[in-house]
């Protein structure tokens, strides 16, 4: 999917790691909700409390999933995150992405 429709858009934007991951968060009618972001080269920890489906566009990065070992991904390229875990980037080019969260 290219694009949204029918969205509600959240002016404010997340800002994590000194402003080097940022989102906007995207709210859907039937309630679910995504975000939209870019993280610039670093290397970065996430929590999670809901399970998420992290879509890549583009860019280079390492990720290290819960119980795996750290692997390169070719981007575009779509992941899942278990709930009430974390994950591991190593982002070496500027990254976009879109995480949807699922209940």
């Amino acid at each position: 999917m290219l694009s949204f429709k029918n969205v509600n858009i959240v002016k404010k934007a997340n800002i994590y790691y000194d402003g080097k991951v940022t989102s906007r968060r995207v709210d859907f009618e039937d309630g679910s909700m995504k975000t939209l972001g870019i993280m610039m080269p670093g290397d970065y920890t996430f929590g999670t409390d809901a399970a998420e489906i992290m879509e890549i566009m583009s860019g280079d990065l390492d990720i290290k999933l819960p119980g795996e070992e750290w692997k390169t991904l070719n981007t575009p390229e779509t992941f899942n995150v278990p709930a009430n875990s974390s994950f591991d980037l190593k982002i070496k080019t500027v990254t976009d992405y879109c995480c949807s969260y699922i209940k």
